[in-house]
C-alpha cells in the first residue's frame, strides 16, 4: 500500500512539473509584429508615402526589412517594448527613426530623420493570403 502511494506521489509531481512547465509556454508573449503591414507616412518631404513593413518578432527583438516605391531595405535594428515599436534604418540620405504605438492591433506613430521630425506614419497588418 506504501509503494502504491509512493508511486502516485511520483506520478502527482511529475504531472505537475509538466503542467508549470506547459503553462510558462502558454504565458509566452505572442509574436504581436510577424508578418507583413501595410503602411503609409504622411507629412514628410515626399507627403502621404505608401510603405511595407516585414517584420519578423523574437522577444523584444524585430528584424526584417522595409520597401516602397523608392526602393527597399534591410531594417538596422528594431525592437518591441510594452506595445511600444522603434525601428532604425540607416541609409545614405541619413539615419530614420519610426516610432509606434501598436494599439488594437494597429501601428501608429512618429518619423525622424536624423534627430528631427519628419512626419507621422501608421501601419495595419495585412491579411493573410486564403484569410
Amino acid at each position: 500500500m506504501k509503494r502504491a502511494w509512493s508511486l502516485a506521489g511520483v506520478g502527482f509531481v511529475i504531472l505537475s512539473i509538466v503542467g508549470l512547465a506547459l503553462a510558462k509556454d502558454e504565458k509566452a508573449e505572442p509574436a504581436l509584429l510577424t508578418g507583413t503591414w501595410e503602411c503609409a507616412s504622411h507629412g514628410g518631404e515626399q507627403g502621404e508615402t505608401p510603405f511595407t513593413l516585414e517584420l519578423e518578432q523574437n522577444g523584444e527583438k524585430v528584424t526584417g526589412s522595409v520597401s516602397s516605391p523608392q526602393g527597399g531595405m534591410e531594417i538596422t535594428s528594431a525592437t518591441f517594448r510594452n506595445d511600444f515599436l522603434e525601428i532604425h534604418l540607416d541609409t545614405p540620405d541619413g539615419n530614420y527613426v519610426l516610432t509606434a504605438k501598436l494599439k488594437d492591433g494597429q501601428l501608429s506613430g512618429q518619423t525622424s530623420h536624423d534627430g528631427n521630425p519628419a512626419g507621422k506614419w501608421e501601419g495595419k497588418k495585412a491579411k493573410k493570403s486564403g484569410s
